[in-house]
């Protein structure tokens, strides 16, 4: 499966915000002062979600690189390699975006075997320094959430920022 940035969709006029300075900002200083794990940690702050995350793309898989959870649990079993075919990150990698307060209620996600149990599931694509799909950043909880529109352009920004890390680590 081949994705490219010529297939995202534009973002539903009701999720277009900006995130406030303040916001991104907290996440910019978490990431320069402790690294993807702080910044991860701070930007899980502003959701209800359990789990803030990034997959990275490995061919036919996705790599989960890094994880919070706001319990401080390990991660859970099934996430470390997820095969991208089963997963939500190509509707993001393929669209741009994924909104998904429920999953049992998006028909895209009708194949994957993580429908109705990743119940919420809120992601960005994250790009590499030459503008190619590199992975995913998202939001995501076992029960029934929601996103503001300025978490929801926190988290678009910030994949910007975590971008910049990533590919110095590579």
């Amino acid at each position: 499966m081949r994705f490219s940035t010529s297939t995202f969709l534009d973002i539903p006029t009701s999720h277009r915000a900006t995130p406030t300075r303040s916001r991104i900002d907290s996440v910019r200083e978490a990431l320069r002062t402790g690294g993807i794990e702080n910044g991860l940690r701070e930007l899980n702050l502003g959701v209800p979600h359990r789990y803030s995350g990034i997959f990275r793309l490995d061919g036919d898989l996705l790599q989960n690189t890094h994880m919070v959870d706001k319990q401080g649990l390990p991660r859970p079993d099934g996430l470390e390699t997820v095969v991208l075919s089963d997963s939500f990150c190509q509707i993001v990698l393929r669209d741009g975006f994924l909104l998904a307060d429920h999953s049992g209620r998006d028909p895209r996600l009708a194949a994957s075997p993580y429908q109705n149990i990743v119940v919420a599931y809120h992601g960005v694509p994250i790009l590499d320094n030459a503008g190619e799909l590199s992975g995913t950043l998202c939001h995501f909880d076992m029960v029934e959430q929601s996103i503001s529109d300025a978490e929801f352009a926190c988290l678009q920004e910030a994949a910007r920022l975590f971008a910049g890390l990533l590919s110095r680590r590579s």
